[in-house]
This record gives C-alpha cells, sequence and structure tokens, in this order.
C-alpha cells in the first residue's frame, strides 16, 4: 500500500506539500498540484482519515439522528430518506453517523455519542424529534439541517415534502372518480406532514362544495403505524358507514385499513376505495395493489446532503428550505363510482 511519502518521492516534492494537495490548499501551484494528483493517481495512495482531521480540523463525519419510533415503524421512508443521504455524503467524502433518540427524548438525557465525543462536523435531523434535542445540539455550536420536519424556529435549512398539494391530489383524484363521502384518518396529527395532509384534503374537499365534518375522519391516532390505522378505520365506519373511500395519512396506515376491510368482507375498491400517502414497496405486494402519493425519498436525503454541504462550507450560507413536488400514483384501490352509476332505462 502506498503511503504518504512514496507520493512526495515520486511527484518530486516534500512530503507536507502532498499534505496541503490532499486538502486543496491555495498556497499551492497548479503546476505543482497537477504533479502530485498524477502521483496520487498512479501509486493509487489514499489518505488516512485520521491524518486528514488533524489537518483539516474536521472528523469526516455528518450525524443523522431520528427518534427510535420512526425508524422502526416507518423504516422503509426514512431508510430511503437515509440513503439518499449516504449515497450523496460520498461525493463530499463524508461518512453518515445513524442514530435513534427515544420519542419522549428530555432534556436531562444525553445527546447522541458522536455530539457528546465531538465526532461530527454537522447534524441532519429527519422526522419530527423532541424540541428538547435540538437545543442540546445548538449548544455544540454544529450546524443543522432538518428533512420531514421544521423546528419551530424558522432559522435553519430544510428540506420537506409538498404535503399541502399531495393531500389536496389525493382528495381531488376520489372526487373526480365520482366520491362525495370521503373518510381521512391520520395518527400523530402534531407532526406537521401529517397535518398539512389532512389541510389539503379539506381544502379540497372545501373547494368541491362538499360536505364533511367529524363523521369524515379520525385523527387522534398516536401514531402513523399499521395497528392504529386499523383501530382508525374501525372508529371511522362505526360512526359513518356511508363512506365510500377513505384516504389514509401515510401507507402503514392504508395498509392497516386494507387489513380491517378484508377481514370484515367489505371489498375494496367495489365496496369502499382506499388511497394512502408515501408509495412504499409494500403496495405493490396487497390485493388489490395501493394506489398512493409517490415521495422522492430518496432525492429528499440528497437535497438534505445538498444543504448540509452549503453549511459546512459556510455556516452563514443562506437557510434555504426546499419543497419536493409528490406525484399520484393510480393503482387498483379506487374505484370509479360513475362506472357503478346504472344507465336509465
Amino acid at each position: 500500500m502506498s503511503t504518504i511519502k512514496d507520493v512526495a518521492k515520486e511527484a518530486k516534492v516534500s512530503i507536507a506539500t502532498v499534505s496541503l494537495v490532499v486538502h486543496k490548499h491555495n498556497r499551492i501551484s497548479a503546476e505543482t498540484s497537477k504533479r502530485v494528483n498524477k502521483a496520487i493517481k498512479k501509486l493509487n495512495y489514499h489518505p488516512s482519515r485520521s491524518g486528514r482531521r488533524l489537518v483539516s480540523q474536521k472528523t469526516g463525519n455528518i450525524g443523522f439522528i431520528l427518534t427510535d419510533d420512526h425508524f422502526l415503524r416507518s423504516e422503509p421512508f426514512y431508510t430511503r430518506i437515509f440513503l439518499g443521504t449516504e449515497f450523496e455524503a460520498r461525493n463530499y467524502e463524508y461518512y453518515i453517523l445513524l442514530t435513534t433518540i427515544p420519542s419522549n427524548y428530555d432534556v436531562k438525557d444525553h445527546p447522541p455519542r458522536f455530539i457528546l465525543e465531538k465526532n461530527v462536523d454537522g447534524v441532519i435531523i429527519a422526522g419530527k424529534v423532541p424540541v428538547s434535542i435540538i437545543s442540546q445540539i445548538e449548544k455544540y455550536n454544529l450546524p443543522i439541517a432538518f428533512v420531514d420536519f421544521y423546528p419551530p424556529s424558522n432559522e435553519y435549512p430544510v428540506v420537506l415534502i409538498d404535503n399541502i398539494s399531495g393531500g389536496m391530489a389525493a382528495t381531488q383524484f376520489l372526487i373526480k372518480k365520482n366520491h362525495k363521502n370521503i373518510g381521512f384518518i391520520a395518527g400523530d396529527i402534531g407532526h406537521p406532514s401529517i397535518y398539512d395532509r389532512f389541510r389539503g384534503y379539506k381544502m379540497a374537499m372545501d373547494y368541491a362544495g362538499l360536505d364533511f365534518s367529524e363523521l369524515n375522519y379520525i385523527v387522534d391516532e398516536n401514531y402513523t403505524a399499521r395497528e392504529n390505522g386499523y383501530n382508525a378505520v374501525k372508529k371511522l365506519l362505526e360512526i359513518n358507514n356511508d363512506i365510500t373511500a377513505i384516504f389514509a395519512c401515510n401507507d402503514a396506515m392504508a395498509i392497516g385499513v386494507v387489513q380491517f376491510l378484508n377481514e370484515k368482507g367489505i371489498s375494496i375498491p367495489n365496496d369502499i376505495s382506499v388511497i394512502g400517502f408515501d408509495d412504499v414497496e409494500a403496495d405493490l405486494s396487497l390485493d388489490p395493489p395501493l394506489s398512493s402519493v409517490r415521495v422522492p425519498k430518496y432525492e429528499m436525503g440528497i437535497e438534505v446532503m445538498k444543504l448540509m454541504a452549503d453549511l459546512l462550507k459556510n455556516k452563514d450560507a443562506t437557510k434555504k428550505k426546499i419543497l419536493v413536488s409528490v406525484e399520484l400514483i393510480d393503482r387498483g384501490s379506487v374505484m370509479d363510482l360513475t362506472l357503478k352509476i346504472p344507465m336509465p332505462a
């Protein structure tokens, strides 16, 4: 394995010069940099991270934090965001260090070890987290970027889903299929993404001139898990058995809806149509496959890593807000009620 000493000998420069070239120091001339980089390529030299850290005063790591329930229960969603972040980090020669915290994290709790040990240059926070963890990280003067959640303070770069437009699109899709009694179910309504999907649902109903009341939605579940979708649709149909379509705030809850309807012998979509949000892989395994609003999860991870890279270059960089668009995916779980209206004799 080649060493920095080998590169210096090949390029006929000092070891210090090779180190400065590796770290892109502007003291080195273009001609010298070219000669050193040619030697690096020829010898297949890879600088050690520990050595680079001593010179740059950087760890080369980015922390990635989310609550344990987000990772365990919504694993397909946040895993894809994490992977997008990890793939993009390679372009900046950063490693991503993943950790989870309890959803009831308190100021008395210790922050993640990589923060305590000062082993990260910045932190990405995914999904809803307690404000206490944000305030703790701020004390370490670390750059922070958010994805799929914006904190009470509007002072950070953030990547968000266009949840209002997505909620409207899902509801309008059902309305165009001649559904008028449309139910909505959700959990963790305090999560900004979930609340905005609910807002989109209500706006679409209002624009269409359709009446809806508390008999049309259940939003008191504590989390957006499959079992909560099961419980929510059970409660919804107990108070309103005229529902012809259900918009679930995410696919996990939508899968719970499908499970309940199948157990009760209620045909999808002939009796009740179902649409979700997120478009996770499990949607395709359902019978019929689930219609959903697709969220570009990998792309969200890529974008938040780009924001972090900008922050690391300049901590006073503009705190950008990126809103990613969504796409409605029509599969087999929504019935066009126009086709069920009998033609006049």
